[in-house]
């Protein structure tokens, strides 16, 4: 579903990522993990065709994300709040990603619907734009949003900073849901607990290089504990 290979990127000679070879495979979600500047965040924009590689490349779909269109239609995603339209409220906003994959307002609704507890009655109906939501909130309707259009793969950014416990919970379990309908979720967190509770593989980056490829769960947590407590 998707390979990289020979991915680099440099900013003024100070390579950020560095990675020779990696497949991710459909139906396997994938947790990325690391401390701030393993080259997390880089990796996911480059996977997104937001930043040019300085070497290599990376296929989806056996589609370089470089010379074509076609995979785009496959892949949802939220990394931060510049994904969104700011001015817009969040029913807007929905119903403008609606509309870009041909919903009705009818199907448009019974997709929302299926979120209304994660939304906790403070997303629709409201008459705020997106740029005066909590931060929590504004994490919700993107991470909602990435996930119209039934996508292949759903790449999401810390999907739980900023959320309270109970949203964490909920995502967690819609997470699980859309992973049994066929989704593929690519996952960067700094919650080894989350991560690794809703992950079936771990991918472990320091310094821009993939340093530890596992299995997720239970024993991935008690090795990354380890590692970050050094």
């Amino acid at each position: 579903m998707i390979s990289i290979l020979n991915l680099t990127k440099t900013y003024n000679y100070a390579t950020v990522v560095d990675v020779s070879s990696l497949t991710l495979e459909k139906g396997i979600n994938v947790g990325l993990v690391g401390n701030n500047g393993a080259g997390k965040t880089t990796l996911f924009r480059m996977l997104l065709d937001l930043v040019i590689p300085t070497t290599g490349e990376i296929n989806i779909n056996n589609k370089n994300v470089r010379g074509s269109d076609d995979w785009k239609k496959h892949v949802g995603s939220f990394l931060d709040e510049r994904f969104l339209i700011s001015y817009l409220t969040p029913t807007e906003y929905f119903k403008f990603v609606g509309d870009l994959h041909h919903y009705d307002q009818d199907q448009l609704e019974t997709f929302l619907n299926e979120f209304q507890e994660f939304f906790n009655g403070e997303i629709l109906g409201t008459k705020k734009y997106i740029r005066d939501l909590s931060k929590g909130n504004i994490k919700k309707v993107g991470i909602v949003a990435s996930l119209i259009g039934i996508p292949e793969i759903v790449v999401l950014d810390e999907p739980f900073e900023n959320l309270d416990p109970s949203s964490q919970m909920r995502l967690k379990a819609i997470i699980e849901q859309k992973s049994k309908q066929g989704i593929t979720f690519l996952i960067s967190s700094h919650d080894l607990n989350h991560v690794t509770e809703i992950s079936d593989r771990i991918v472990l980056m320091e310094k821009g290089k993939i340093i530890n490829d596992m299995q997720g769960g239970q024993q991935a947590l008690v090795v990354l504990e380890h590692y970050f407590n050094k």
